[in-house]
């Protein structure tokens, strides 16, 4: 090799891509920002070909949106305190932490253009309820086998509402770990705590 030459890089592939391609994304959001990001920053940050993030995120809004969703579901699955309630404060507590980083202000941007197109504000809105659905499931079903709740009292509704109010406030203002144990304490718990047509504070 000629002195001076760069070394090749080794080509990544598969899963190995995706991470390395999540991990610029990251530093590139604390370091520019959301309007200083470009798919040719992240590609040349991952160590990737511009035309490998382009097979598979068609804008920069489709891969900061992913690479939210990645960072949900890499955190060992649902969390096992040992309790409904510290399950429900630990998994919210982890939906706080990533929307306070970098990438916050990110999604935040994302869902405002997604705004101005029903049918790209619509895909948002499903997938990020089916994430948190997911793992909401995972956490009540828990609970149902400990013998803490009724199995009657799990809904989608149910399921959805936790990560909703935390999106709701994250839109308007910046979300604290004292809003996770206001949710969890006067609407999840409750919630949960009564089967479907019974009230959830029973008198």
């Amino acid at each position: 090799m000629p002195d001076g030459a760069a070394a090749p890089r080794s080509r990544r592939r598969g899963q190995a891509l995706i991470t390395a391609i999540h991990a610029a994304v990251l530093a590139e959001l604390d370091e520019s920002g959301y309007a200083g990001m470009t798919m040719e920053r992240v590609a040349e940050r991952a160590g990737a070909g511009k035309a490998s993030l382009y097979r598979r995120w068609n804008s920069r809004a489709e891969l900061v949106r992913d690479t939210a969703y990645h960072l949900m579901s890499d955190t060992e699955g649902a969390p096992d305190t040992g309790s409904l309630r510290g399950d429900l404060r630990e998994l919210l507590r982890r939906t706080v932490t990533l929307l306070t980083g970098p990438l916050g202000g990110a999604l935040r941007a994302v869902l405002s253009e997604a705004l101005a197109d029903r049918t790209r504000a619509g895909e948002i809105s499903s997938l990020s309820l089916g994430m948190g659905r997911r793992m909401m499931a995972d956490v009540v079903a828990r609970a149902v086998s400990r013998g803490e709740i009724d199995a009657r009292a799990i809904t989608n509704a149910r399921l959805d509402v936790g990560q909703a109010l935390l999106r709701d406030r994250f839109l308007f203002r910046e979300v604290t770990e004292s809003d996770v144990d206001e949710i969890v304490d006067t609407v999840l718990v409750p919630l949960l705590g009564a089967p479907v047509g019974a009230p959830a504070h029973p008198r």
